[in-house]
This record gives structure tokens, sequence and C-alpha cells, in this order.
């Protein structure tokens, strides 16, 4: 289009200024057709209003106020042939007919209908397909109707997986946050998981449960793998097992969204994002995965208490109104995936790509094994034998020195470079380099009068602490086991003496006059 101040210049140059056509079309470096076009516009248009009786100043006025424009209502897509069009509608039809039979990710973009009509020899800009298409589209195309729910108090809850990165123990990692959102009341409440499989799911039920104390009469999912195991035909979906027993033991119906349809569960999709946003977008820099946890549940609470825009009620007040209409709590369902294991010759059992140690008198025998998300516990029959954290890294070992003293009592020059020893609190690492280098057997026999005796690490530590400060040079096994024989390590079996320990103290010098006398 031709600008308001070019036609401007024609208009001065030509009829004030008496410049011609071609002098005017060479000065402004535009086409003398179009210099010529704008002229006669000028003319027609001031001969019509001419003839109604107004000055020539005014028709001036106002057609210099506007720009030349130009009819294009007539114009025609010369290359968008009825041949190119039907090879287009062919190509939508084969599109309709993918999605119908699952091949939805097989379907043809604009891009691929282009590159196969170039390819069969029609010339057609791939901007044309898109307008074409597009104008397709718009014909079939309707705004979608939303109907307004009303929800019962205890009728309805949703579920729904959230990811967070966050920044724990010095590292940025991803977490999945499992989110719960009340229908009725909107409270929302989230736990954080290492993993996002059937035990975190199962998990964050029996804790979200407890935490409410009732079960709402039916849960929300989306099309989840921990809750679908299967889809038969395009509407029946077979729940998981891990759901169908949250549901038995609890009690509650389920309800499982379309697909793509993520606004039949409005409530916890606009929560995982809610939840994220308003707790993590201040803090995502934590010590442990618990610090993290409690955090996110001090600042759920505060947000629960929040009176919403509109409301009269926080989400908290509407819960205990809910409450009276929720299922009874049947208390806590056990949590865990169970398997036998076999003790390999280093004493330990394998839980997926992880090492576990046990205690080394297992060697060789079959333990059962029971996997919480958190920790895993190991039981010969009925009798916890020990317990470690989950570990969800590949190939990670978690060793405990105190499962390996037998073997050591008989091997002793095999702790210096051992992982148990590596994997060892610092203190007690500190402790055997610094006082037993050259004589780890005194160091196993140490650890063992500790096992034997039910002392915690605590007191071994304090007790060694403080011999090293006083007596440094008299730091060995035989003066440790003195002093922790005089400490019971439960103070409620004795009164708490206030000041100084006589007895402590009598036995720090007796062990002087020993060491002098030795001397």
């Amino acid at each position: 289009m031709l600008e308001v101040d070019t036609g401007h210049e024609i208009i001065l140059k030509h009829f004030h200024q008496g410049k011609g056509i071609r002098q005017i079309a060479k000065e402004l470096k535009i086409h003398r057709k179009t210099v010529r076009s704008r002229i006669e516009q000028f003319e027609r248009l001031r001969r019509s209003q001419m003839g109604e009786g107004k000055s020539s100043m005014a028709v001036i006025a106002k057609y210099l106020q506007t720009g030349a424009t130009y009819d294009s209502s007539t114009r025609s897509r010369p290359k968008l042939t009825e041949q190119i069009t039907s090879q287009i509608d062919t190509c939508l039809a084969e599109n309709e007919k993918k999605r119908e039979d699952g091949r939805r990710k097989q379907q043809l973009k604009k891009i691929d209908i282009h590159e196969k009509l170039t390819a069969a020899g029609i010339k057609v800009s791939y901007s044309s397909i898109c307008k074409y298409i597009a104008a397709k589209d718009k014909v079939k195309r309707t705004q979608e109707a939303f109907i307004k729910q009303g929800y019962e108090p205890g009728g309805s809850c949703e579920f729904d997986w959230g990811e967070v990165r966050l920044n724990v123990d010095g590292s940025y990692r991803r977490f999945y946050m499992a989110v719960f959102t009340s229908s009725y009341g909107n409270y929302r409440f989230a736990i954080l998981f290492e993993r996002q499989n059937s035990l975190s799911f199962r998990e964050a039920h029996i804790i979200f449960f407890a935490h409410v104390g009732g079960v709402w009469h039916q849960m929300t999912y989306d099309n989840m793998r921990v809750a679908i195991a299967e889809f038969v035909g395009k509407t029946e979906k077979t729940p998981t097992e891990a759901l169908l027993s949250l549901s038995r033991w609890y009690v509650f119906r389920w309800r499982f969204c379309n697909i793509a349809r993520g606004n039949e569960k409005g409530h916890v999709e606009r929560s995982v994002e809610y939840v994220r946003r308003k707790v993590f977008a201040f803090k995502d820099e934590f010590e442990s995965l618990e610090d993290a946890q409690k955090y996110l549940v001090e600042r759920l609470s505060e947000l629960n208490q929040r009176i919403p825009n509109g409301a009269k009620k926080s989400p908290y007040d509407l819960l205990l109104e809910e409450r009276k209409s929720l299922v009874g709590h049947p208390g806590k369902m056990e949590c865990f995936d169970g398997d036998h294991c076999k003790v390999d010759k280093y004493a330990t059992i394998c839980v997926g790509t992880n090492r576990y140690s046990v205690p080394d008198r297992f060697t060789g025998k079959m333990v059962f094994v029971k996997n919480y998300s958190s920790h895993i516990q190991i039981y010969e029959g009925s009798e916890v034998v020990c317990r470690h954290p989950r570990s969800y890294k590949r190939f990670d070992w978690q060793i405990n020195l105190d499962h390996y003293l037998v073997t050591l009592k008989r091997k002793p020059g095999a702790i210096g470079d051992s992982i148990a020893l590596r994997q060892a609190p610092s203190w007690i690492r500190a402790l055997y380099k610094e006082h037993f280098l050259h004589d780890s057997r005194s160091f196993i026999e140490l650890l063992q009068y500790c096992q034997t005796n039910d002392i915690g690490h605590a007191q071994l530590k304090t007790t060694s602490d403080r011999l090293a400060r006083q007596y440094p040079a008299n730091v060995d096994a035989d003066h440790i086991i003195a002093l922790l024989g005089n400490q019971p390590d439960d103070s409620s079996r004795a009164p708490k003496i206030q000041g100084p320990d006589p007895i402590a103290e009598q036995s720090m010098k007796n062990l002087t006059e020993l060491t002098s006398m030795m001397g």
C-alpha cells in the first residue's frame, strides 16, 4: 500500500509544482504507473466532489489523509487450484483415519503435505497450504462449552503427580510430588518421593488419609500408569493391583478422566502448579529430603488457612466441615514390596541394582526383605535383622561396619581398605587412623564390646573424645572399655549426677596409676 506521505508528495509536485509523471517517479524512486494511478484517483475524486459544490481545498485535505487503496476482494489464488485442494483434502482424510485407528503419531503435518505435493510435481507454496488448512479447520472447529459442577462434602478428591527440582545435599535433583485436592473445599496436601512408582502411589494415599483422618467416597485420577494397568477398547480401563488394594482397604470408588481431558480434574491440575510455585519458588535448597518435606507441610498448612478471594471460609475450615461426611479411617495399611533374598559372600543382599549389608552370620542364608519407599527392613522369620535407608542410585553399596565384626576379628588386616570403614561415620574413621592404625585387632574388639553390651555410637564417641582430651597418650581399647564400663548408656536407669562424676574420676585415677606402674 502506498504511504500517505508519498501520496501527498505526488499530488503537491504534480498540481502545485507542475512536474510531470516521469520526473516525479524519478525523484520519489517509485514506478510511473504508481504516480499515474495516484493522480488519476485524485482527479476522479475532485470531479465527483466538485459536482456536489465542495471546494477543491476541502477535497485535497480529505484525500491526502488516506493512502492509496487496492481492491483485493476479487483476487484469487492462481496456484491453489481445485486439483491441489483435492490432493490436500486426501491427505487430511488419511490423517483422520489414522487418528481413529490409533496411529495419531503417524499423521502428516503441514510441512509433510507440502513435501508430498512437491515430490508429485505440484508447484505450491507452503504458506498457501497452511492458509487453506487453517480455513478448513476454522469452519469445522466450534468453541467447547463446559458445565459448572457442584460437589457434595466428602464426595470427591483428586490426585495427580507433579515434578519439582530441588537442591538437596548440595546438588539439584528431580523429585516427584504426589498432590491431593478436595473437590468441595479445595484443601491441598502433597508428599515428595524419589520415584513415581506404585509403591510411592500407595504410600501417598496412606499418609494423606491418615493426615485427614478419613476417606473420600470417590478418588479421581487421570490415565497414569500407576493407576491403570491396561486399556480395554476406547473407554474401558483396568485398574492396577496397587489401586485395587487401596480401594479394598479404604473402601472408596475411583473414576478415570478421559484421555487428554485435564479439565475433568481441574482442581488438582491447578493445585500442582499452585503448590510448586507457592512453596518451592521461595526456597528450593535443603539438607535432606526430610527437611524439604517438612518445609512443604508447613507451607501448605499456611496456604490452606488463607481465605481465597470471593470466599468466606478457608480450605482448612471447609475440611473441618467435610470430615463429618468422610468414610471413617480404618487404620494404616502396611505398604511394602516383599521378596526373599540370599545373602552373598560379601554378607550383602541385592535390591534392584544396589547392595545392602546384613550381619555376617547370615552369609549364604535366605532372608526376607520389605522394601519401603524410604527404607528397607531385613527379617529372619519375624525378627528384624537390620534396617537401611533406601538408595536410589545405581550400583550403590550400603555397608554397616558393625555387620562385619566377627569376620574382621579373624581378618583384622582387612579393615584398613574396606568399604565398611570408608562408609563408617567420620569420627570412627578418625579414631581408627589416630589411635588404632597399627592395632586393628584392638579396634575391632572395642567395637565388639560396644555391640555386645548395647553401647551406642554416641556414648562411644563421647568417651573416646573425653579420654583423648585428658590423656591423649592413653587412648587404647582397654582404657576406653574401662571408662565405658562405668558409664551406663541408659540415663533412666541411674540418677543424673550434677557436676563431676566421682566414679569416672576414680576410674581415671586408677588408669593413671596403672599406666605409671607399667611405665
